[in-house]
């Protein structure tokens, strides 16, 4: 609990509502008092002149301050406020409530209103309302006003405790739900989602993680069925080997030359699967060299189209290019692009039903050269689309070698293009045949 973020970001707020509510307090209790001490003390100067000028003519006219408290008495009564008149000693002579005639003046008193002069010496001092904060009945107010204050400080900081322990509660609601789902993830529960309802970036989040669970899980399938399809390819071989093996052990079978063609055969195609793996896996390490080099398009169209020919016309298959007149030089391995380009005839002649089409087409773009190989054939369902480049995934899922090897080709072809600085992509609709297009970078000349 006291490592937990909603204990943390609850004690973060405490402390910063503490630390508001205290300087608040301070700042509101020293503004109150300042003000009221100003207001107390605030008098009009120009009557202050006037009344002093007054009692320092009676002064004159009294020849002192003998007889000067009616006088005060009946300015306190048109005021309304409480007057105290003290000799220049700072003995009081006069007082509107006669509670301070003949004592001293009160430290605790503010400076005097006005100063009383007559020909031109002080003679007494005049003071107007002379109370201070310090009073019983004003430090009583003050002390209520700083209490309001600090209730009121109080209040919103409790209220923001509360605030944050609700909003805390939402936001950290999905995170919980986020460890929860991480951990089953951790657990192999690759299947696992979030719930998304928000728009926030804990939504981005959540959504991020759904994406990612999705991504596993298809990941882990594929490793699944690669581990399956390896396991199957190897199996047939091998079992040919061993039925041959064991029947020529047995005496069933001649070792004569058809023999070893079948065993050889067999071995070829263990072989094959084998380098195909192992092409892969360098070509995913990003560890193939290529021999890069500026290379004219039209010849290596033209071999691989003369390698497939064959199989073509064995399958009443028409071949032909659709090559743009004076290409640009391509920067490319010449054998890597040939290998390219045969692992995608291979696939248009295996899926091309008996007199098809097939066409390779090449046009310059700006910076770039796009391949194109065109079939007539079966065509790709939209669904197994976005997989037909993953390591040994096949549309058809019977497996059988007719339809097309291990399913390592394509993913192959597309990390041989990767590795060229190219891109590839594919468009096909079921019973309409497919379009695999892919792009190879044109070659710096000295004239560029």
């Amino acid at each position: 609990m006291w490592r937990s973020l909603r204990f943390r970001l609850l004690l973060a707020t405490v402390l910063v509502v503490l630390l508001a509510v205290t300087v608040t307090a301070f700042v509101a209790s020293r503004r109150t008092t300042g003000e009221f001490q100003r207001y107390v003390q605030h008098r009009d100067p120009v009557t202050d002149r006037r009344l002093a000028f007054f009692l320092a003519w009676t002064y004159t006219e009294h020849h002192g301050w003998d007889g000067i408290q009616p006088v005060v008495e009946q300015i306190g009564q048109i005021s309304g406020q409480r007057v105290v008149i003290a000799d220049e000693t700072g003995k009081i002579v006069a007082d509107t409530d006669r509670k301070q005639i003949g004592k001293s003046i009160d430290t605790k008193w503010p400076p005097p209103s006005a100063a009383l002069m007559a020909d031109g010496t002080l003679v007494g001092a005049l003071y107007l309302d002379p109370v201070t904060p310090q009073d019983a009945a004003d430090v009583a107010f003050l002390s209520a006003v700083n209490r309001s204050v600090l209730f009121g400080a109080l209040i919103a900081g409790l209220a923001a405790v509360l605030v944050t322990l609700v909003v805390s509660g939402r936001i950290l609601h999905p995170i919980e739900q986020l460890t929860a789902a991480a951990q089953r993830m951790e657990k192999g529960d690759l299947g696992v989602r979030v719930s998304v309802d928000s728009t926030d970036e804990i939504g981005h989040l959540a959504r991020a993680f759904n994406a990612m669970s999705g991504s596993l899980a298809q990941q882990e399938q594929l490793r699944r069925n690669m581990v399956s399809d390896v396991a199957h390819e190897l199996r047939t071989p091998l079992t040919n080997l061993r039925g041959y093996l064991e029947a020529a052990r047995d005496g069933l079978l001649t070792p004569d030359a058809a023999l070893v063609d079948n065993l050889y055969e067999e071995t070829m195609l263990l072989n094959r699967l084998v380098a195909d793996l192992q092409e892969l896996a360098q070509a995913e390490a990003g560890q193939i060299k290529l021999v890069r080099r500026p290379t004219p398009l039209a010849g290596i169209v033209e071999q691989a189209i003369a390698m497939l020919r064959p199989r073509a016309d064995a399958k009443g298959l028409t071949l032909s290019t659709d090559v743009a007149p004076e290409l640009p030089l391509v920067d490319v391995d010449p054998e890597r692009v040939g290998q390219v380009l045969r692992n995608l005839l291979n696939n248009a002649v295996a899926h091309t039903p008996y007199g098809g089409n097939i066409t390779v087409a090449a046009r310059s773009g700006d910076a770039a050269v796009a391949v194109s190989v065109r079939d007539t054939g079966m065509g790709i369902a939209a669904e197994d689309l976005p997989y037909v480049f993953d390591r040994f995934y096949r549309a058809d899922k019977s497996r059988a070698r007719q339809t097309g090897g291990a399913g390592l080709g394509l993913a192959i072809v597309k990390q041989l293009v990767i590795a060229s600085g190219g891109s590839i992509t594919v468009d096909s609709e079921p019973d309409s045949g497919s379009v695999f297009t892919f792009t190879l970078p044109i070659a710096q000349t000295m004239d560029d």
